[in-house]
């Protein structure tokens, strides 16, 4: 990067918190959409005031038929560095429109051409973890002996460690497993990147996330870990024949196991996480009247700094200086 002293997770918070701060008033409205126009369009707002030539390589157009931040889309000042944008303004819409817990705005950013792009594939198989163990995991083994692998590099018993799963019936098989093994799981029902960003901090109590979830968080889940020295590996999952077929006719290997490196290449990542409900990872927004209180985490992966960033936010300022409503 041009300017690799500027550490742009900084400025990335505040689209993050932005985002965390328009969609948090939607909690437990039922309304997926509504939550989710208000994030986008807070996030894209605040985006594009940063110093940056930014290409969203991770969006949500393709997927979610969002109006904004879709693939492709031009974001920033359009000045150096060029940089690719990888973002999910709610990561856990669901969770969001229903009360639930565990639901982030979350935004990540590397050089130019180092993301992964999974072109029409929507979902990958995945095994991560966190510092402790990520010398430890091999998608090529069986998920009990990735599970016993991580119990010695964490020096636990296997019955101690608990794995983050998706609730899926296509995960069936997976949780039977790890139930015969007799490690512990934490099923969600949304949001595997806060599942992933939870194996990397200590007090969550997730030591590995395991199954079947969307290839955009996979890649934005690589960003994060990158940053705190996780370890995550991949393969596509064609969920028919005719996703496969066209993966064959792009050259594209289904049984090509992807690593940290070849989801984001760049040793310069940047990341920006910040709740909108509560969970283990982020506390979510508080609503105080004249005030809004927000937490998030920044990273950077040439540093490996780790910031926790509590903030209030003042109403009425922030509304006449942003246009946004808060």
């Amino acid at each position: 990067m041009s300017l690799p002293e500027r550490n742009l997770a900084l400025e990335l918070v505040r689209a993050t918190e932005s985002a965390a701060m328009a969609a948090g008033r939607w909690m437990g409205r039922g309304d997926k959409n509504g939550a989710d126009g208000a994030a986008v369009n807070a996030m894209r707002y605040m985006l594009n005031t940063i110093r940056m030539d930014g290409t969203v390589v991770i969006g949500e157009g393709e997927k979610d038929e969002a109006p904004m931040l879709f693939n492709g889309e031009h974001l920033g000042t359009g000045e150096e560095p060029k940089v690719d944008i990888a973002v999910d303004p709610i990561d856990g819409t669901r969770l969001l429109s229903l009360g639930r817990q565990n639901s982030i705005s979350v935004v990540a950013l590397a050089e130019k051409g180092s993301m992964y792009f999974p072109e029409h594939i929507f979902y990958m198989n995945k095994i991560a973890t966190g510092p402790e163990a990520a010398g430890s995991i091999d998608m090529r083994l069986p998920i009990a002996e990735n599970i016993k692998r991580v119990a010695k590099a964490k020096s636990k018993n296997i019955e101690d460690v608990t794995v983050v799963v998706l609730d899926r019936p296509r995960h069936e098989n997976l949780i039977a497993d790890i139930r015969r093994v007799g490690a512990r799981i934490r099923l969600i029902s949304d949001g595997d990147i806060a599942g992933a960003l939870m194996t990397c901090k200590p007090d969550a109590g997730i030591d590995l996330l395991a199954g079947i979830g969307g290839s955009p968080e996979a890649v934005i889940s690589a960003c994060a870990l990158k940053c705190v020295g996780g370890s995550m590996f991949c393969t596509l999952w064609p969920r028919n024949d005719e996703e496969a077929l066209k993966c064959r006719d792009l050259g594209m290997d289904l049984d090509r196991i992807l690593g940290m490196d070849d989801l984001v290449r760049s040793e310069n990542v940047f990341f920006a996480a910040t709740g909108v409900t509560n969970g283990e990872l982020l506390q979510g927004v508080r609503y105080e009247g004249d005030h809004i209180r927000t937490q998030s985490i920044v990273m950077r992966s040439a540093s490996g700094t780790i910031r926790y960033i509590e903030a209030i936010h003042k109403l009425t300022k922030l509304e006449k200086i942003s246009g946004i409503d808060y």
